[in-house]
């Protein structure tokens, strides 16, 4: 992990959601917006800084989310890095305070702004993005787009949608050029590409990983290729654990090959042992698929659609 990603971390994960982990609890009697008071038995830890810091009343400790988990969990900073690289996307409990001026997801504005812009099509912004920067093939392309899948965002960026068990979008995972980010006031479920009655369940971090492994596996038969959107939502775990209940699934965790992604692929391990579903890790030989895919020249030569080519490559 590099010190970019740790900055992100230390930034998107709140220390709320690192004790809640841990089995502390927020005792709202003695609990201001400004520090909040947790407790699990005899330990108490006090929440500042909107979630950013914390320390010890009863003691010297204090610190970040990263000092938090080494503290409650007396591990080295490299494994906290991986526990708190897990609980990315993860939202703490709602406290009283926040219960009222807390807004539930405009789901029909999200949906409005979905429907409102263009599917990429071959030259667009978004088409050239996803075929040359992302090495992705025009076959899988189509796919996603026939699927529903994908939509032009602002600025060359593509839109790849979030769906609920219904196939309502929630949201959409935003990448390009120089963006990445998810759809403001929308929720975090799955990105869901191939088959829906699937048994063999491909679980990445991004969309594009997602789309890279189906090209790289040639949209195998009987596969769903997932992604979590680099987060854990309540409702991710919800829709995975709908999606693995037969009783011949198998959960893929095809998950980046660091350490955060080793310890989503311990969540999902323990997700497939708690419903009864085979599981299997499937490591990316590079950090992630679409690097993997990128790396293959020569897979991308012989799937490359010659009309599609630009005149000046």
């Amino acid at each position: 992990m590099n010190r970019r990603d740790i900055e992100r971390l230390r930034e998107t994960v709140r220390c709320e959601v690192a004790l809640e982990a841990s089995g502390f609890a927020l005792d709202p009697k003695e609990s201001t917006k400004r520090a909040m008071k947790y407790r699990r038995g005899s330990e108490i830890i006090i929440v500042t800084h909107s979630g950013r810091g914390w320390f010890d009343p009863l003691g010297e400790e204090k610190g970040d989310v990263f000092g938090l988990v080494v503290h409650l969990e007396r591990c080295a900073f490299l494994e906290a890095c991986a526990r708190v690289a897990a609980l990315a996307g993860t939202e703490p409990l709602p406290t009283m305070w926040e219960h009222e001026g807390r807004k539930l997801p405009d789901l029909t504005s999200i949906s409005e702004t979905w429907a409102g812009r263009r599917s990429p099509w071959p030259g667009s912004a978004t088409w050239r993005y996803l075929r040359w920067q992302r090495c992705l093939p025009v076959p899988i392309i189509r796919t996603a787009i026939a699927q529903g899948l994908l939509r032009e965002g602002p600025s060359g960026s593509m839109w790849a949608a979030h769906t609920d068990d219904l196939g309502a979008v929630c949201g959409w995972e935003s990448r390009g050029p120089e963006w990445r980010g998810f759809a403001t006031g929308g929720s975090k479920v799955l990105f869901r590409l191939g088959c829906t009655n699937a048994t063999r369940l491909c679980v990445t971090e991004a969309a594009i990983d997602a789309m890279s492994l189906a090209a790289i596996e040639g949209m195998r038969v009987g596969t769903l290729y997932l992604s979590t959107g680099g987060g854990w939502a309540p409702a991710t775990s919800a829709a995975l654990r709908a999606l693995a209940a037969g009783s011949d699934a198998q959960l893929v965790a095809a998950t980046d090959a660091n350490s955060q992604g080793d310890a989503y692929a311990g969540r999902l391990r323990a997700l497939a042992d708690d419903v009864g579903c085979a599981w299997h890790r499937l490591r990316p030989s590079a950090d992630d698929w679409n690097h993997v895919l990128q790396r293959d020249k020569d897979r991308m030569d012989k799937t490359t659609n010659k009309a599609d080519v630009p005149h000046t490559r």
